[in-house]
C-alpha cells in the first residue's frame, strides 16, 4: 500500500512538474528543491507520499468516485465501439486490397500464360 501511494503521488508529481518546469525552472534551486521533495516523498521516516496521498489523493478521489466509474464505463463502451469500427474498416481494406492484387496479378499471369504457350507453339516441330 506503502508503494501504491508512493507511485500515485508521483505520478501526480511528474505530471504537474512537466508544465511548471517550464514556467519556473529559472527558480534558483529549482532542481534541488525537486529533488529534495522526491526525497521526501519517499523516505519511511517522513512518509511524505503517505500524508500527500491521504490529505489530498484520496479525499478528491472518493468525492469524485462516481464521476470517474461513469467515465470509465463510458470509455470502455467507446473502446469496444471504436475496436469494432476500426475492425470491420480493417477488414474492408484488407480485402479490397486482396482482391485488387488478384486483378492485377490474373493479368499478369495471363500475360505469362500466353508467352509460355506461344514458347510451346513454336517449340513444336512443323510436320
Amino acid at each position: 500500500v506503502r508503494w501504491m501511494m508512493y507511485w500515485i503521488v508521483f505520478a501526480l508529481f511528474m505530471a504537474t512538474e512537466t508544465i511548471t518546469d517550464l514556467l519556473i525552472s529559472w527558480f534558483p534551486f529549482y532542481y534541488e528543491i525537486k529533488m529534495a521533495f522526491v526525497i521526501w516523498l519517499l523516505s519511511p521516516y517522513t512518509r511524505g507520499a503517505s500524508l500527500l496521498y491521504r490529505k489530498l489523493v484520496h479525499p478528491t478521489l472518493s468525492r469524485k468516485e462516481k464521476e470517474i466509474d461513469t467515465y470509465i464505463i463510458q470509455a470502455r463502451e467507446r473502446g469496444y465501439e471504436t475496436m469494432v469500427r476500426f475492425g470491420k474498416r480493417g477488414l474492408n481494406m484488407a480485402a479490397t486490397a486482396a482482391v485488387q492484387a488478384a486483378a492485377k496479378s490474373q493479368g499478369a499471369l495471363a500475360g505469362r500464360l500466353r508467352s509460355f504457350s506461344m514458347q510451346d507453339l513454336r517449340s513444336i516441330p512443323d510436320e
